[in-house]
C-alpha cells in the first residue's frame, strides 16, 4: 500500500475498525475513506455497489460486522446470520466488480468446532461441530472466508482473511446485554463498585479458558499482513492472537484487581459457559514475523481508564 493509496475501513467506528483507522493514521496513511451505517448500509447491494463505483478504493478492510457476546447470539441468531452474510457478500462482490488490489476479511475465532484439539490450528476449519450458542454468527465468517477463497481461485482476486482472537480496547461495547465478556465485567465492577454493593455476579463457572487480546495490537498485525503478504503466501486465512490464554476466574480476579473493587464474587452456575477453551495457535502469524507487545494487565487497565473516561463525558442528546 502507498502513504496516499485510497483505502476503505468498512466499520471505522467499531471496535476494530477504529483501531485500524487509528494504526493507519499513526503510520501516516492519509487516503481513508470512511462511512458511517446512515451514509452506506452495507447490507443494500445498490448502495454498495454505487459507493464502489464512485469512490473506487484500491484497498479494503472489511471490519464491519453485526457482533455481540452469548446473550445477543442466542437471542437474535436470524440477525446475526443474515446480517453478516449481506454486509461480507456485497463487499467481496463489489471489491472484485470494480478492481479493489487487496482486501482483508476478518473473520472470528468462533468458527473453529467447539470440542476443536487446542491450541487452534487454521487446518482445524469445518472438522467439527460448532458452539450451539454463536453458530449463526460463526457460519456467516465461514462464508466470508470462503467466499475470499473462491473469488481467489476463480477471478484472481488478492482477498485476504484473519481470525482474531476475543478482542478489547478503546471503543468496545460495554452494555450488558450485548457485550462481550471483558466489558461485561469491567462495567459490572466498576458500577459495583461506584455504588458499593457487596458482590458481583459472573456468568458460568469461571473455568473456561479464554484468549484476550488488545486490539491495538490486531489493528498492527492486520496493517503489517496488508503491507507484506498476499494471499498465495498467506493461505486460506491466519490466526491472530497472543499464544497465551486465562481462565474466567483469573480475568475475574485481574479486573477486580485493577477496578479495587473489595465486595465477593458469585458465579451463576445456570447459566452458560459457552466453549471449554479456545486459545489460538499463532505460529502461522509469528513465522510471518509479526508478535503481540500488550501484555493483558496493562491492556485493561487501558482499557478501564478509557471506560471511565467515557462515563465522565456528558451524553449526547
Amino acid at each position: 500500500m502507498d502513504k496516499n493509496s485510497k483505502i476503505y475501513v468498512a466499520g471505522h467506528r467499531g471496535l476494530v475498525g477504529s483501531a485500524l483507522k487509528r494504526r493507519l493514521e499513526s503510520k501516516g496513511y492519509s487516503n481513508l475513506i470512511l462511512r458511517t451505517h446512515k451514509e452506506l448500509d452495507l447490507a443494500n447491494q445498490q448502495e454498495v455497489n454505487e459507493f464502489f463505483e464512485r469512490e473506487k478504493p484500491e484497498y479494503v478492510f472489511l471490519a464491519a460486522a453485526k457482533v455481540g457476546g452469548i446473550l445477543a447470539n442466542n437471542t437474535y441468531p436470524a440477525e446475526f446470520i443474515y446480517e453478516n452474510l449481506m454486509i461480507e457478500a456485497n463487499i467481496i462482490h463489489a471489491s472484485y466488480r470494480y478492481g479493489v488490489k487487496k482486501l482483508l476479511f476478518l473473520g472470528s475465532s468462533c468458527i473453529y468446532p467447539k470440542l476443536a484439539p487446542q491450541p487452534l490450528k487454521e487446518e482445524y476449519l469445518l472438522t467439527g461441530s460448532l458452539e450451539e450458542t454463536n453458530e449463526a454468527y460463526a457460519i456467516a465468517k465461514i462464508a466470508g472466508i470462503r467466499l475470499c477463497k473462491h473469488y481467489n481461485q476463480q477471478y484472481g482476486t488478492n482477498f485476504i482473511s484473519v481470525m482474531p482472537t476475543n478482542l478489547y480496547g478503546p471503543n468496545d461495547n460495554f452494555d450488558l446485554e450485548t457485550s462481550h465478556v471483558m466489558p461485561a465485567l469491567i462495567r459490572k465492577f466498576y458500577e459495583a463498585k461506584i455504588n458499593n454493593e457487596p458482590e458481583v455476579i459472573v456468568w458460568g463457572t469461571g473455568k473456561p479458558l479464554r484468549e484476550f487480546m488488545h486490539v491495538n495490537d490486531m489493528a498492527d498485525a492486520c496493517v503489517y499482513l496488508m503491507e507484506n503478504y498476499d494471499y498465495s503466501e498467506i493461505g486460506e486465512f491466519v490466526n491472530i492472537g497472543v499464544g497465551e490464554d486465562v481462565t474466567i476466574s483469573e480475568l475475574v480476579e485481574l479486573i477486580r484487581e485493577i477496578v479495587g473493587f473489595e465486595g465477593k464474587i458469585k458465579y451463576d452456575t445456570s447459566k452458560p459457559d459457552g466453549t471449554p477453551r479456545k486459545l489460538m495457535d499463532v505460529s502461522r502469524l509469528n513465522k510471518l514475523g509479526w508478535k503481540a507487545k500488550i501484555s493483558l494487565k496493562e491492556g485493561i487497565r487501558e482499557t478501564y481508564e478509557w471506560y471511565i473516561l467515557l462515563r465522565s463525558q456528558p451524553k449526547r442528546t
